[in-house]
């Protein structure tokens, strides 16, 4: 699913284009701390859910490091936040993805396939070790992110254990991922632990009206705000086309169940039928949402119930990420999707 056009990057979503940090000023003090304290940790392990900001903290750190090589320059000690001007040297060459002693460790695009892979190859974990391995700049600085830990596989893992355990001098390597408790203990545990929380609405709304150079009090920023629980990722993505449309469809749908119209769900796959890849995961993570509330709410109550909404949880996600790997029809999965949660929520 996704062309090379659609895979194409945008401006608005990338962390190192972002200037501003917003809602996270408690983390980026305990980072700088930590640096100028001239003793900061090789590795982090920079946790929270998607789309709240991680990224952008970690090219942040990444920029200052670059930018004030000696942690006890008077820059350092008087700097109260991690940012550098957008015009300094290292800001503009992290812009273009050309400075020589930041890695940044992704998935990348199959050119055969024209989609993005759907792992971290071992041999871009690999580029790591020869990464730290070879001299830095002038600031004696190497800074890797990997952006998400989470798609690694075990070969992965097992390349990037080598980086964390034996780091060279003056080496920073920030590991982001959605769930840093499943991350393998042998590297969870050699890493400073940094869980970011979802931002505020107010974040949101602030994070995304900065994003799009729109207005705050937008009544669409406003609505994906809201909706967005805390993830300025998920709201851009419900501002892009007819997300935040699909989303009430979708909520409209849940509320009826366990019963299933099925002329309403022929709309909503009709909906969800192209091949952006927006319009599925706006999709999928309505549903998520609504799932994670069915969870909470039956935690302490209906132990069967909150049984088959979990399996239901797994069995639909795990379809979703078929259907967008193989770009498989949407209408059948949501149908299926509707099927299991009415099932799954009967009495």
């Amino acid at each position: 699913m996704g062309s090379s056009a659609e895979i194409e990057e945008s401006r608005i979503l990338q962390p190192r284009l972002a200037a501003a940090l917003f809602g996270h000023a408690e983390a980026e003090r305990m980072l700088l701390d930590a640096y100028r304290s001239g003793r900061i940790p090789h590795a982090w392990l920079i946790g929270g859910e998607r789309g709240i900001g991680k990224a952008t903290l970690a090219y942040r750190l990444a920029r200052f490091v670059l930018a004030h090589p000696d942690p006890s320059a008077p820059a350092v000690r008087q700097a109260t936040s991690l940012a550098v001007a957008p015009d300094h040297s290292v800001a503009r060459r992290i812009a273009a993805q050309a400075h020589p002693d930041l890695l940044v460790v992704r998935r990348v695009i199959n050119e055969k396939s024209e989609r993005l892979y759907t792992e971290i190859r071992v041999e871009d974990v690999r580029r790591s070790v020869s990464f730290f391995g070879s001299t830095a700049g002038a600031g004696g600085w190497r800074v890797a992110i990997v952006d998400t830990v989470d798609e690694l596989n075990q070969a992965g893992l097992n390349a990037l254990l080598k980086v964390v355990e034996e780091p060279p001098p003056r080496a920073l390597l920030l590991l982001l991922s959605h769930a840093p408790g499943r991350v393998i203990a042998t590297i969870r545990s050699r890493c400073r632990m940094l869980r970011l929380r979802p931002l505020s609405v107010e974040d949101v709304a602030r994070a995304a009206a900065a994003a799009l150079d729109a207005a705050e009090k937008d009544s669409d920023i406003q609505a994906a705000a809201a909706a967005a629980e805390g993830s300025v990722g998920r709201a851009l993505m419900l501002l892009e086309g007819e997300a935040l449309k699909l989303r009430s469809l979708v909520l409209e749908q849940l509320d009826r169940l366990p019963a299933v119209d099925p002329r309403a769900l022929h709309a909503l796959g009709d909906a969800i039928a192209g091949t952006e890849v927006e319009t599925l995961q706006a999709f999928m993570d309505t549903i998520n949402a609504w799932l994670g509330a069915q969870l909470d709410r039956d935690r302490n109550n209906d132990t069967a119930r909150l049984n088959r909404m979990a399996e239901a949880w797994e069995a639909i996600n795990r379809a979703g990420r078929e259907v967008d790997t193989y770009n498989l029809d949407r209408r059948p999965f949501v149908f299926s999707v509707f099927h299991a949660l009415a099932e799954a929520g009967r009495p």
